[in-house]
């Protein structure tokens, strides 16, 4: 498991960041070449690059808070190559702990130093994103002419439809928080009240910020709505294990 901090890793890591940076600089660039074909004013265009820059800024407090997260299991270089090209936290970490917890039982607290632990890590991770990959590109727009479909018959059912698919995906990540869970070595497994206290404290944060956004037309919140409620129900979380919930 020494390869894990060997240059190697690094150079692969860096390199997969400046692919990331090059694909970006690539579309960039076309889309500042089409804006200016179709007459746009440079200031704006600018204005609206500086904006967006800044923007991303707060949703990629999630995806480094899970990289930190990753790195105490994984090392630093694999959440490191893996964030940077999908950064999606919330599958990263449920396929780490489902590997790491479910099927070998052992803490995702701990860096892993068994290789066919972590070899089974990376492999249930790499596999799992691969439905994506083939469903967008051939079934995506039979997906999306039924959608629309709902939509155009009414505004109401679309809702609901939408609604519900958030909903069932939302409670696919419940089982994390409401499953009785060993919180002592050796000791029974019982459900974890400060697992829940910190789910309930994030979903009020972003009900807060949802009210300030669709009530007082706060929009500046939708970029950080979602690393405040992370970042809240963390510093919550290190308060209700202060004062003794577990």
């Amino acid at each position: 498991m020494d390869f894990l901090t060997a240059w190697w890793m690094f150079l692969l890591g860096g390199l997969v960041v400046v692919f990331v940076l090059s694909q970006s600089w690539f579309f960039l660039r076309k889309a500042l070449i089409r804006a200016q074909e179709l007459g746009m004013e440079r200031r704006k265009l600018f204005k609206v690059i500086a904006g967006s820059m800044v923007f991303s800024i707060a949703p990629s407090v999630a995806i480094l808070l899970g990289l930190l997260a990753l790195s105490k299991t994984l090392g630093i270089v694999i959440p490191w190559i893996r964030l940077s090209v999908l950064g999606a936290v919330t599958y990263e970490l449920p396929a780490t702990i489902n590997v790491v917890e479910g099927v070998f039982g052992a803490s995702v607290s701990q860096l892993i130093n068994d290789p066919q632990i972590f070899v089974t890590v990376v492999w249930v991770m790499t596999f799992g994103v691969l439905p994506p990959l083939i469903i967008i590109p051939l079934f995506l727009k039979r997906i999306q002419g039924r959608v629309q479909k709902i939509q155009s018959r009414s505004q109401v059912w679309s809702e609901m439809f939408m609604n519900a698919m958030f909903v069932g995906m939302i409670s696919a990540f419940l089982g994390y928080v409401v499953a009785p869970r060993i919180l002592e070595e050796g000791a029974d497994p019982r459900v974890s009240l400060l697992a829940i206290l910190v789910f309930i404290s994030s979903a009020g944060i972003m009900a807060i910020c949802g009210v300030l956004i669709t009530k007082y037309r706060q929009n500046w919140l939708k970029n950080y709505a979602i690393p405040f409620s992370m970042l809240g129900s963390m510093g919550l979380a290190i308060l209700y294990h202060f004062m003794g919930v577990r």
